[in-house]
């Protein structure tokens, strides 16, 4: 009998899901390497990294609802963009990448998806 019970107590339950949680913390240890590679070849991977994980976190945050995270996201995607970069340097850039890494695992704590039978 109560394995019945603990059965319908668990089904009654919404199901989440948190699809954003992977790429924030990849995004996050990429953000927060960043400024140790500062000035070398290898940070223009770092850039990719951020700039794709960032677009990633956004698709997930917009496919839960949560809208209003994207537009730090896509903030970040074009601060960190590769292709066309701006000339950031200094304490400043630093600052940036640590508040991109915290940025990233907030927001793939925060986003969740409900999970449909």
């Amino acid at each position: 009998m109560p394995s019945s019970r603990s059965n319908r107590a668990r089904e009654a339950q919404p199901r989440f899901q948190r699809n954003a949680l992977a790429p924030g913390i990849l995004g996050a240890v990429a953000a927060f390497v960043g400024p140790a590679l500062l000035g070398q070849g290898i940070h223009v991977v770092v850039l990719f990294a951020v700039a794709i994980l960032a677009l990633i976190v956004a698709v997930f945050a917009g496919r839960a609802g949560q809208w209003w995270w994207i537009p730090f996201l896509v903030a970040m995607a074009v601060a960190w963009n590769p292709l066309y970069p701006f000339p950031m340097e200094g304490p400043w850039w630093i600052g940036a990448h640590v508040a991109a890494g915290l940025l990233f695992l907030t927001i793939g704590a925060l986003v969740k998806e409900r999970v449909e039978d």
